[in-house]
């Protein structure tokens, strides 16, 4: 059975309208707006700080620090509620409060304490008898088979056919390179289930935090939905594709079957996720506003090495939401058949990239069904059940690329900044493309086939030594780059040998020669300064 999903599904504030301060990194101490309808705060103190500290701490400012899981005190990341008479929701107190938090030197970030939550949406049933799954009789019993002819593979899975979007993303190529073998994706979401079409897809210990416990299961279907566009069971006979197949989920629970969570869960499920081994966090959730904590959270996977993909917001306006407009977060923009934005994609300059989100209102393919994106998830409103459901969103646009980063992350592409330029220096510009950036696109829409290609030639440039010729020539070039463009370019040629540009001295500008294993020859040249790791 097919089900359809009417509308996209994406996280919104359920507070009251006011702007937020800036993200640490802009200022920590930045002046407190209107306070939202709340009554309590969320405080990420110094790691350092002893429990003893932690006590005093809460006494100096007259409130209760209570933990929001059992890792709290691990992250000294807490829910604050001032004493009686300081909690009237949205009141000066709890404001005033909040400012005196952000000037406090043991704390790294402070605000409100923001609930986020999907908006539901009940999906209408479409059956069709020839869409039903095959008998599973090539689970295991083949290996999936490239087309030589064409460069692509195709897998057998039934519902494959109605999977547009992973035809938009060049998939097929794609997968001829790698298929994300053994890379821990983290879905950060209502949680994951492993629904008929997730069987062949190993799930990772992970953790709820709505409820407290390591039971993750998803009492929604947004999360499973997500999960299975990363990596649902491929070439099975068994219903539809995902993108890094191979790949490994690990549900992080931050959002309950009615679709809200808080910003306290959900930092701490960044931050278990960034400790507990994934390599990739998807985030298809977020609001309007900027928070502290949950910017600092961002920061924290993507400085321990983590891909962290967020969606753009669903908003249809020209303001990237949070935390996708973070740093070290990839913000992603949503397509349809046609390669345009969607009416709902939000668009700014913080936009890395397009990916195919859908757009249940149109056929455009004319291949019967609306063109939605199609996984396997359970049935909202109706957990026992499952079923293939069509859903829009930007929420379905950035498991394409977190699944697109996996597969480069299998392949040896550590860095999530060389990830990200990657995925960016690949991504193709449509028809619809404006100028030179285009803010509702980024870079384009990602080509999952150019960029694992890329990587591929990148990787293998790293492990071939260059020639001594080589390396003279481009010691010569950067020698003599004076301008901005130059070293640019310069620095482009260097990265495909795995090379990188020291600064000016009195000798010109340097190389240092990036190499994992195997000797290097150092030029005669004075000019180029070489060491190897």
């Amino acid at each position: 059975m097919i089900q359809l999903g009417a509308l996209g599904l994406w996280g919104t504030l359920a507070a009251a309208a006011g702007n937020h301060p800036a993200a640490p990194t802009e200022g920590a101490a930045a002046a407190v707006a209107e306070a939202p309808a709340t009554s309590e705060l969320v405080v990420d103190l110094d790691d350092q700080m002893t429990d003893a500290e932690v006590d005093s701490f809460a006494h100096r400012y007259k409130a209760h620090l209570q933990q929001y899981s059992r890792f709290s005190h691990q992250d000294h990341l807490f829910r604050l509620l001032p004493e009686a008479g300081r909690q009237s929701p949205g009141g000066a107190q709890l404001t005033a409060l909040l400012a005196a938090l952000r000037a406090d030197p043991h704390v790294e970030a402070a605000d409100f304490a923001l609930t986020y939550q999907i908006p539901e949406s009940a999906p209408t049933a479409l059956t069709r008898p020839s869409d039903e799954a095959l008998p599973v009789t090539l689970a295991g019993a083949s290996r999936p088979q490239d087309d030589d002819q064409r460069g692509r593979f195709v897998p057998n899975d039934p519902k494959y056919r109605y999977q547009w979007h992973l035809d938009q993303i060049r998939m097929p190529q794609a997968w001829t390179y790698t298929r994300g073998e053994g890379v821990v994706v983290a879905v950060v979401d209502t949680g994951v289930t492993p629904v008929e079409d997730l069987q062949g897809t190993e799930l990772v210990p992970g953790w709820n935090f709505v409820d407290d416990s390591p039971d993750a299961r998803d009492d929604h279907g947004h999360g499973t939905h997500v999960a299975g566009t990363i990596a649902q069971t491929t070439h099975n006979g068994v219903g539809v594709a995902g993108v890094a197949y191979q790949a490994k989920i690990m549900p992080i629970k931050v959002l309950s079957g009615s679709g809200s969570g808080s910003v306290n869960g959900i930092a701490q499920g960044i931050r278990w996720a960034a400790n507990h081994g994934a390599q990739v966090i998807n985030m298809s959730l977020g609001g309007p506003y900027n928070s502290q904590v949950l910017a600092k959270a961002v920061k924290y996977a993507h400085d321990k090495g983590v891909v962290v993909v967020c969606a753009a917001g669903n908003d249809g306006r020209g303001k990237v939401s949070f935390p996708a407009a973070n740093l070290g977060a990839i913000a992603v923009a949503a397509t349809q058949y046609d390669e345009a934005t969607t009416f709902y994609s939000n668009w700014g300059k913080e936009i890395a990239i397009a990916a195919p989100g859908g757009n249940t209102r149109l056929d455009q393919n004319n291949d019967g069904l609306p063109d939605g994106v199609l996984q396997n998830t359970v049935t909202p409103g109706n957990i026992g059940k499952q079923d293939y459901l069509l859903f829009m969103g930007t929420s379905m646009a950035s498991p394409h690329i977190a699944g697109v980063a996996a597969l480069l992350v299998s392949q040896g592409v550590r860095n999530p900044e060389q990830v990200a330029q990657l995925l960016q220096k690949t991504a193709r510009r449509p028809a619809q493309y404006r100028g030179k950036h285009d803010s509702h696109y980024g870079a384009g829409i990602a080509d999952a086939a150019a960029a694992v290609a890329a990587a591929h030639q990148l990787l293998a440039a790293r492990t071939t030594p260059p020639e001594h010729a080589q390396l003279r020539s481009l010691a010569d070039t950067c020698y003599s780059c004076r301008c901005g463009a130059e070293r640019a370019e310069a620095r482009e040629l260097l990265g495909l040998y795995g090379l990188g540009l020291l600064g000016l001295g009195t000798l010109g500008l340097g190389l240092v020669v990036r190499r994992r294993r195997g000797a290097v020859v150092a030029p005669t040249s004075d000019t180029a300064v070489f060491e190897t790791l």
